[in-house]
């Protein structure tokens, strides 16, 4: 991350990049998505702080199973749930992340990040990104809908997503559109939760728009309390 630049920031440049490249009717059909997404009220069933989280047990981008349980039994954990490594929203906040990773080891605390694509896929992310810390597969964002953050992308944004080449159904199950699966089609709304060892959330936050993520030093701040 950019010094003195918020990640908040740095994901408003996207937006206005885009909004620069990408037909407006194009647009418009992703603005109505999140509009849909706000007003189904999923903001209002992801955990909170104070909430238990849920424990899990998911392979990393080798095919090793992470258990929560393990990471716990080290100190605080904090997780971060994106969409792909297809969304540059989701690879630059995973960017800041791994900027802060150091000052979190310094503070004895562990962090994952977690998404529906298929550990194959995470594996690329891992490597093109150089991410010192896991990415777990949630097929299905089988966990994810345990924290209130998963969802099926409606119709109208599957065409939108087939017309600019980003196959979601394969990077989350290697399927194409045409054997596309209704859970190859899920994704979670990104979201950062701090875990205490106890189990508890000390942190939770999650976006119904993709382009809000929260702010890393919110996260470390909880970390403090």
């Amino acid at each position: 991350m950019t010094q003195g630049t918020s990640l908040q920031d740095q994901l408003d440049q996207i937006t206005q990049n885009t909004r620069k490249l990408v037909q407006a009717e194009r647009l418009a059909v992703s603005e109505q998505a999140t509009a849909e997404l706000f007003a189904s009220g999923i903001e209002d069933r992801v955990l909170k702080s104070g909430a238990t989280a849920p424990s899990f047990s998911l392979p990393d981008a080798s095919g090793k199973v992470v258990h929560s349980s393990d990471l716990l039994a080290l100190g605080p954990l904090v997780v971060s749930f994106f969409r792909g490594r297809w969304c540059p929203y989701c690879v630059t906040e995973l960017e800041a992340w791994r900027d802060l990773y150091p000052e979190l080891r310094s503070r004895n605390v562990l962090f994952v990040a977690i998404s529906p694509q298929t550990p194959r896929q995470n594996a690329f992310t891992v490597e093109q990104h150089a991410l010192p810390f896991p990415l777990l597969a949630d097929s299905g964002c089988e966990l994810a809908a345990r924290f209130g953050l998963a969802y099926s992308v409606a119709p109208p944004q599957r065409r939108y997503y087939q017309s600019i080449l980003i196959n979601i159904p394969f990077n989350n199950a290697g399927l194409s559109y045409h054997t596309a699966t209704e859970a190859s089609w899920r994704l979670p709304l990104p979201g950062v939760f701090v875990i205490r060892p106890d189990s508890t959330l000390a942190f939770a936050q999650a976006n119904a728009d993709f382009r809000v993520r929260p702010e890393p030093a919110d996260v470390l701040a909880a970390l403090d309390r």
